[in-house]
Order: C-alpha cells, then structure tokens, then sequence
C-alpha cells in the first residue's frame, strides 16, 4: 500500500519521523528495528491497541486501515511494514539492511512478503486465539462504529468472526498454525548453513521474521523442532537495537 493520503491533514506538518505504534504489535517491532539499526531520531505515538485506542475517527483519518505501524516522515504518510521498513533503508542506506546482488534482494523481497501476506491468514487468528481475544471483543456499538470507519473487507470479516459469540474455532486456529508450520520449515531450510536469511547477511527478511518469532513464541507456538531458527533468533536478541526495539516496548498480553 506504501504512501497514503491523509484525511487527518493534522500529519502534514510534521517534521522528521514520526510513528504510530503499539509495544505488542510485531509489525511496529520491524519498524522499530530498522530505525534502531540506522540509529535514527524519531517521535513515538504510542497506541495502545489492547484498549482500541487506534480505531478511532482521527486514527483512521491517518491510516485508513486503522493499523499499526504507521510512518510519517516530514508529512509523507506511509502504511504497511514491509513498505516501511523498505523506504527507511532506502533513505536512510547506512548501514545496509540489504543485500548487494539483485538476486539477494528479490529473495529478501520474497521473505517480507510471506510474512505480511500470512499476518491475516495465520498470524493474527492465532495470537488473537491464545491471548487477545478477549481484549479485542467489540460490542455491538463498537463493531458497528469500526464498520463505518472500515473500508477493508478481510479486516472486517476478521473482526466480526473475532467479536461473534465464539470466536475463532479449534479449526481455524489449526489451519493458522500449518500456514505458519510451513512458513517456519522453510526458515529452518534456509538457516541451515548460514546465520541470516538471505546471503548470510543480516537485512530486511530477518527483520521481517523475528517479531513473529518472539510474539508467537510467548502466544505457546512451539519452536522446539526449529533449532537453527531458535539459534538465528538468539543471535538478534543480542543486537542492541533489538533490546531497545522490542523488549524496552513490550507489554505483555495483558492479565
């Protein structure tokens, strides 16, 4: 989705980077990262989505998908992680959270789009299953605000089947976890010989991946078969900007 135009013309005026985010949500961990790994200056807005404080009118006026991360980088809105995190290396280049050959890159390309393109289908059902449901139920009233402000048809469909009466079922969540499954033996394959994704540097694809590893982790995904990703996402726990990043945000999933 990448640049947005706002309706909450209240961003335009901001000056330097700025980001929308919550401390739970992976995809604003990726952002974080990247900007932690360039060692760049930013503004927090921090929205706490266990409490809905992003599905309002003036949010929505600024993302029109009423998600997080947003960026906004001198009154230039943009949307979507991977999106996000692509621009801000490209920007900002040093140091280089890609690889140098063009072969490198399509493959890093491919590894953020597998995990944006399961977050839906796999990832939000499962955690939403093992530890948010509840937090993230609406009422009628609130189900009926969030569809006038909605334009997304698969946001819409998640959040009704997450407010109905039960929830996302045994099976659903069943088939989340073997589009993860795959997605994970796939990792592992590709860590086999190497300490990073793609070319055995790390960049974009790892930043991608290791939010996932550690929200999923906590909502009681099994990695125990996964050794080579267990130790690819110890090596970035190490990383400075993963402290400051992800565990200096991190919440929890609430009581």
């Amino acid at each position: 989705m990448g640049i947005v135009t706002p309706t909450n013309k209240e961003v335009l005026d901001f000056e330097g980077l700025h980001l929308y985010h919550a401390g739970i949500s992976n995809c604003a961990m990726r952002v974080r990262i990247a900007l932690e790994e360039k060692g760049l200056a930013w503004t927090s807005h921090h929205l706490d989505i266990l409490q809905k404080e992003h599905l309002t009118p003036e949010y929505f006026g600024i993302n029109p998908k009423g998600l997080v991360p947003t960026l906004v980088d001198d009154g230039v809105v943009i949307v979507e992680s991977d999106d996000i995190i692509d621009h801000i290396d490209k920007k900002f280049p040093s140091p280089p959270l890609r690889p140098t050959s063009e072969e490198g890159q399509e493959q890093m390309y491919e590894w953020m789009k597998l995990a944006v393109n399961n977050h839906i289908t796999a990832v939000k059902p499962y955690i939403y299953y093992h530890k948010v449901q509840k937090f993230m139920r609406k009422t009628e009233e609130e189900q009926s605000e969030y569809e006038k402000l909605q334009s997304d048809q698969d946001l819409k469909k998640f959040h009704t089947k997450n407010s109905s009466g039960g929830g996302f079922t045994l099976e659903e969540v069943a088939q989340a976890e073997k589009i993860l499954t795959d997605c994970f033996v796939k990792a592992e394959r590709a860590l086999k010989d190497q300490d990073w994704l793609v070319e055995d540097q790390f960049s974009l694809a790892d930043i991608a991946w290791v939010p996932l590893h550690f929200t999923l982790i906590r909502a009681e995904f099994s990695f125990d078969e996964y050794p080579e990703i267990n130790a690819w996402a110890e090596r970035i726990t190490k990383r400075e900007s993963f402290k400051k990043a992800v565990l200096d945000w991190w919440p929890g999933f609430g009581g």
